[in-house]
């Protein structure tokens, strides 16, 4: 039987009920199996569980048709894993130089109830734990502010942010002593937190720009307490953000009678932040060299994940021979894959650069640079949209 190599990235999701959590998923993936999406992509993306691609794309059909919203799920962890995988074959050659076979996507839900109210007695609180624990290898985690309940807070916003971040707060505290073992902090751990606006066609005059100056005005002491916390149980840990990176999302907009499935603001974003986002940083952080070994061989590790080619990313014009060990290592291998433009320009590729260095690859058929430098112009293209914000740290 033939091996697959597969790579995986894990994203975890975290919001309070009715945040809009189960809709996200599912207008998410719903709108990858529309046509539009894979005539303007080099790949698919399919669900590994064929049951739970049904049932994600009956709630968008019934959505789309019906303006039926799914119903919420309480107490009800789940994981979804997608794969991208190529639309057309490739050559023996292009396939021996790739690095993997198959990317996937690994989403974690994690039930919103267990920031809100305390567990019903032992055995759902080791249920907690478990699931917390499962979701740890994670390299980008989405919290999410509910655009409903800032416009029922209209005037007063920072009651529903401070409460929202403190419980959340509260509630990574007391699984902190379960998850350190023996107190130490953790190196395996999502270092890149995103606030992410859920349900922004409520709020259709809001950017991420308005949405950062919201949150700062109000709430900015309230997340640097979130920040410490998390910073508490991880090693290393500058080489952390939290809430330096900020999307808006609308997985549809909802009407009376009606859910227009098309009028999406920032999905496009979801598997960009997913990938591309985590080997940036994480590579820009251990070009600091601020880190113990254990810390940047993890970062590191993270980002090669992907395949030696991602880290094209971290390139820059004659410092290949003087990046840190591993990366160093890796650098060599980068000229088998890529071209050597890229391979000198990754680091700084940006606006045109980055948009010639995508149709090259397309036409020299360098599938996985093609899709890495795609996702990069995603991510610009969310910025000058106003939808994203991404630190610069």
């Amino acid at each position: 039987m033939a091996h697959t190599r597969k790579k995986e990235q894990h994203i975890a999701v975290f919001g309070e009920s009715g945040s809009g959590k189960t809709v996200l998923i599912s207008s998410f993936f719903g709108a990858t199996q529309e046509r539009e999406f894979t005539k303007d992509h080099q790949f698919r993306v399919v669900a590994e569980d064929v049951g739970q691609g049904n049932q994600l794309l009956q709630n968008y059909f019934r959505m789309r048709s019906s303006g039926e919203a799914p119903p919420p799920t309480r107490f009800r962890t789940t994981r979804y894993q997608f794969l991208l995988k190529l639309k057309d074959p490739l050559d023996a050659a292009a396939k021996r130089a790739m690095p993997f076979d198959e990317l996937s996507i690994v989403w974690h839900d994690y039930p919103g109830e267990w920031f809100e109210q305390d567990v019903s007695g032992p055995e759902e609180g080791k249920r907690r734990v478990e699931t917390f624990r499962a979701l740890l290898g994670s390299d980008v985690a989405l919290l999410l502010v509910d655009g409903q309940k800032l416009l029922d807070n209209e005037g007063q916003e920072e009651r529903y942010l401070r409460a929202l971040l403190a419980n959340f707060g509260n509630g990574l505290l007391t699984l902190r002593d379960d998850l350190l073992e023996g107190g130490k902090p953790l190196v395996k751990f999502p270092r890149i937190w995103v606030i992410a606006l859920s349900k922004t066609d409520l709020l259709p005059q809001t950017t991420v720009s308005g949405f950062k100056a919201l949150l700062i005005e109000k709430a900015a002491g309230n997340l640097a307490d979130l920040r410490e916390t998390i910073a508490s149980m991880v090693e290393g840990n500058d080489a952390l953000s939290v809430g330096e990176d900020l999307v808006i999302i609308s997985s549809a907009k909802f009407e009376p009678d009606e859910i227009n499935v098309d009028d999406r603001i920032g999905l496009d974003l979801i598997l960009p932040l997913a990938s591309v986002l985590p080997i940036e940083r994480h590579v820009r952080w251990v070009q600091r060299r601020e880190f113990s070994g254990k810390v940047a061989e993890h970062l590191l590790g993270k980002a090669s994940a992907v395949g030696a080619v991602a880290m094209v990313f971290a390139l820059r014009a004659g410092k290949a021979s003087r990046l840190p060990g591993p990366l160093g290592a890796i650098a060599g291998l980068l000229g088998t894959f890529v071209s050597r433009e890229v391979v000198v320009n990754g680091a700084e590729l940006a606006g045109e650069k980055l948009r010639r260095a995508n149709q090259e690859a397309l036409a020299k058929k360098q599938v996985l640079t093609a899709i890495l430098t795609r996702f990069k112009i995603d991510l610009e293209q969310g910025e000058e949209n106003d939808v994203l914000h991404r630190s610069q740290r």
